[in-house]
């Protein structure tokens, strides 16, 4: 993409991020955006110039329409009208509707390719924006079938510019497979979360990881998923009514109390162990089995940096890496998730520095 004029319509968090990934590989990059001020923003924190009243001075060679689902055929048609590109790309995490209207509007079809970066924050704004946002992650690519080869070409070029993995997949079946990785389990995350505002000061105070875990991405802005949803509705609908069935197998389980509805209580258990060791791992594949290494660490700067610089010094690779705080005490535990025979070597030098780990 270097040397590419590259328009960004919306300058949230992804259209943001993907105009600053964009500059750092020598891209030249306009914004526009309803919002005076996240355009103003995203301007400030370098992620390109503002696209001038009267267009780009000619074609771009490529605009990404970071707009939620429901604009993005009329902000195509709009951008297809001003001649703002020679070719067309859209950010949104709904692919078979978009592509729908935007034909029965008249829309171009042959210079324009649907597209999902699988990567995001339950943050929102040019203010999360971050050019490393993408990097490793999945980008899938909807060409409609009558997409030409230049327009595949360049959009397939942005999603590996940004540092992701670009995926070819038709747009019904994207649907369908974001639905069960990603709608749905907003919604059922949102559900858990929203049991928590009835919940008193005792349920809260003994509040730890696993609640924060499930709960982390229905801080994210109910506007925002209510249009993501709604333009999924029938593949998240399926999954819901699903996962429901389960909850609902399993709440009438509980309640007869039996050793054999425990059996059963168990299966569903167990199938959560399969299906959650079948989401790829860090490097893609089967997830690696990795050892923990528990860190009681006090919560002043720098602790991190030391522990961090104390591995390095260790030749131990961290793989992952959580903290659970302590309410009321300014002190934590830091998990991390290293290959099993570096655990021991980590948890020394540790030791031998001063940090209390437990085992």
């Amino acid at each position: 993409m270097a040397g590419r004029r590259v328009v960004v319509v919306g300058t949230g968090l992804i259209g943001t991020s993907i105009a600053l990934a964009m500059r750092e590989r020598g891209a030249e990059v306009l914004l526009t955006d309803r919002d005076a001020a996240a355009l103003s923003l995203a301007v400030e924190l370098g992620a390109g110039d503002p696209l001038p009243d009267g267009g780009p001075g000619g074609p771009a060679d490529l605009a990404v329409l970071a707009v939620p689902p429901a604009a993005v055929a009329v902000t195509l048609l709009d951008a297809q009208k001003r001649s703002l590109a020679t070719a067309y790309t859209d950010v949104a995490s709904v692919k078979a509707l978009p592509l729908e209207q935007a034909a029965e509007l008249g829309c171009d079809l042959s210079v324009f390719v649907a597209g999902h970066p699988l990567a995001g924050s339950e943050r929102s704004g040019p203010s999360a924006a971050r050019a490393d946002l993408f990097l490793g992650r999945p980008w899938a690519l909807c060409a409609p079938p009558e997409a030409t080869p230049a327009t595949v070409e360049i959009v397939t070029a942005l999603a590996r510019g940004c540092g992701a993995t670009p995926v070819p997949v038709a747009a019904a079946d994207h649907d369908r497979a974001v639905a069960l990785v990603s709608h749905a389990p907003h919604v059922v995350s949102a559900a858990v979360a929203a049991r928590l505002t009835g919940a008193d000061d005792v349920a809260l105070g003994l509040s730890g990881q696993g609640v924060r875990d499930v709960t982390r991405i229905a801080a994210s802005d109910p506007r925002l998923w209510i249009g993501i949803l709604s333009a999924n509705a029938a593949p998240v609908a399926d999954v819901l009514e699903a996962v429901a069935t389960d909850l609902a197998v399993a709440a009438s389980l509980l309640r007869d109390g039996s050793e054999e509805a425990a059996t059963h209580v168990a299966d569903l258990l167990l199938r959560g162990n399969a299906g959650r060791s079948r989401i790829p791992g860090k490097h893609g594949g089967d997830q690696s089995a990795y050892a923990t290494v528990q860190v009681v660490i006090p919560d002043r700067p720098g602790e991190l940096a030391m522990i961090f610089q104390a591995a390095g010094i260790a030749r131990v690779n961290i793989e992952d890496v959580t903290i659970e705080h302590s309410p009321g005490r300014p002190l934590g535990v830091l998990e991390i998730a290293v290959v099993p025979e570096e655990a021991e070597r980590l948890a020394a030098e540790l030791r031998a520095r001063g940090w209390s780990v437990p085992g």
